[in-house]
């Protein structure tokens, strides 16, 4: 049996890493779709992604983590959130194939 380390600093980088891709994407499709105040709304998301996003690559050294965050890290975390979306979405339309045949 192998015991394993919980790495605070690496869970703390991947959450940092998600949450500025989300703002990013999100803050995107809501100033490219939205109207008016949900516009204004989008470009804030946009910028304090960008700005978490940033933060997160600069103090690499603060949280502990060696200077290859971007290939262990932001690359990484990228992926599996693009990895999590195409699932769900392969199993959302698997359950309306199936509910739209019932």
């Amino acid at each position: 049996m192998t015991d394993f380390v919980w790495q605070w600093n690496v869970f703390f980088a991947v959450v940092l890493a998600l949450l500025a891709i989300t703002l990013v994407l999100l803050g995107i499709l809501t100033a490219y779709f939205g109207s008016g105040k949900s516009r204004a709304v989008g470009v804030v998301l946009l910028i304090v992604g960008l700005v978490i996003g940033l933060i997160t690559i600069f103090t690499k050294s603060y949280i502990g983590l060696s200077s290859g965050i971007l290939e262990s890290v932001i690359v990484p975390t990228f992926f599996y959130v693009i990895a999590s979306v195409v699932g769900l979405a392969i199993g959302l339309l698997v359950f309306l194939g199936a509910i739209m045949k019932t």
